[in-house]
C-alpha cells in the first residue's frame, strides 16, 4: 500500500513538474524580445564608439582608429555576455550555440584590427576587415529565423 502511494504521489510530482520546465524555455518571440534591446544597445555603443573611424584610417591616423576598435571590441564582448545569460528556446539551442560563437569571433576580429591598426598595419587591418563582414554573414545566417532587427550584424556601418 505504501509502496502505490508513493508510486502515485512520484507520477503526480511528474506531471506537475513537467509544466515548469516547459515554461521555462522561452519561445522564439520571447527569446528575440529579450535579445534585441543588448543587441540595440551594443549597435547604438559602436556607432558612438567607432564614429569617424573610417575618416581616421584615410588620414592615416591608425593608432587612433585601433583605440577606437579597441573599444568596440570591449563593447561587443559586454553585449555577447549578456546574451549568453539569456535563456534560449530549446529547439534553437545549436543554432543560438553557432550564432554567439560567431558573435565571439567578431569580438576577436575586432581586437586583431585594433592590433593591426595600432602597429601601422593598414593592409593587414583591411584583410581583418574582410574576415570580419565574412564572419557577421554567417552569423546572420545563423539566426535568419528570428527576423532580428539589431541583432542582424552589419560591420559594413562601421568599417
Amino acid at each position: 500500500m505504501k509502496l502505490a502511494l508513493l508510486a502515485s504521489v512520484a507520477v503526480l510530482s511528474l506531471f506537475l513538474a513537467a509544466p515548469v520546465t516547459m515554461a521555462a524555455a522561452p519561445t522564439r518571440d520571447e527569446y528575440k524580445a529579450q535579445v534585441e534591446p543588448i543587441c540595440k544597445a551594443d549597435t547604438k555603443a559602436n556607432e558612438r564608439i567607432l564614429a569617424g573611424v573610417r575618416k581616421q584610417v584615410k588620414e592615416g591616423k591608425l593608432k587612433a582608429a585601433g583605440v577606437q576598435f579597441s573599444k568596440a571590441a570591449s563593447a561587443l564582448k559586454g553585449a555577447l555576455n549578456e546574451l549568453r545569460s539569456v535563456p534560449q528556446p530549446t529547439a534553437d539551442t545549436a543554432r543560438l550555440t553557432k550564432w554567439l560563437g560567431y558573435i565571439k569571433t567578431q569580438a576577436e576580429l575586432f581586437e586583431k584590427v585594433a592590433k593591426k591598426l595600432k602597429t601601422g598595419d593598414k593592409v593587414g587591418a583591411q584583410a581583418m576587415v574582410v574576415r570580419l563582414t565574412h564572419t557577421a554573414n554567417l552569423a546572420n545566417n545563423q539566426v535568419l529565423v528570428f527576423e532580428f532587427n539589431y541583432c542582424r550584424l552589419d560591420p559594413s556601418k562601421f568599417t
